[in-house]
């Protein structure tokens, strides 16, 4: 029984996709950056600016509880 258990939940998190979407449009909203950084050099230093910035605040994110 614990073996069927076991396989079951599994399946259902394997099958789970709610957060597919929003990783999808954050990938997609990363690329358009990068490829704006590359055709545009001036807006490249604003795009680091910001990409700095959510990264400290990821940072700061994950250590708190």
């Amino acid at each position: 029984m614990e073996h069927l258990t076991r396989y079951l939940l599994k399946l259902v998190i394997w099958n789970d996709t709610r957060g597919q979407d929003l990783i999808e449009y954050a990938l997609m909203a990363g690329f358009v950056a990068v490829a704006a950084g590359a055709i545009m050099p001036g807006v490249a230093t604003s795009i680091s600016t910001i990409f700095s910035k959510v990264s400290s605040t990821m940072a700061r994110a994950s250590t708190q509880s």
